[in-house]
């Protein structure tokens, strides 16, 4: 039997799990930033690469060592645009900030992605 509201809900789920871990990408400071260097086919891979190896992170897991290292490799110019006023007002902000020192990193002040700006 199919739950009502199936499709839509894995669509907002996968959108949630790249908002989550996008958070973590855009501490990787080597990851370029407004080269042009990526084209959108590109950037529609990585973003699938970074859902499929982070979709614990959605059901309240840490971000696996390869879900980390995806992150690390992820450019930031793919998936900020994704994070929509209306995505951003799904994720807590504190978990997430949580997950991201899991993978070792720090979370810069103030960074804006998309509609979200760190603390």
């Amino acid at each position: 039997m199919k739950r009502a509201g199936g499709s839509f809900g894995l669509k907002l789920m996968m959108e949630v799990i790249v908002v989550l871990v996008v958070f973590v990408g855009v501490l990787e400071m080597r990851i370029p930033m407004a080269n042009g260097d990526v084209s959108p086919s590109q950037c529609k891979q990585e973003k699938d690469l970074l859902v499929k190896e982070c979709k614990a992170v959605i059901f309240g897991s840490n971000p696996s060592p390869s879900c980390c290292q995806r992150v690390r490799v992820t450019h930031v110019e793919c998936v900020c645009p994704l994070v929509t006023p209306k995505l951003a007002n799904l994720i807590k902000v504190q978990r997430t900030i949580a997950q991201i020192e899991g993978c070792g990193r720090t979370v810069p002040h103030h960074f804006k992605c998309g509609s979200v700006t760190t603390p």
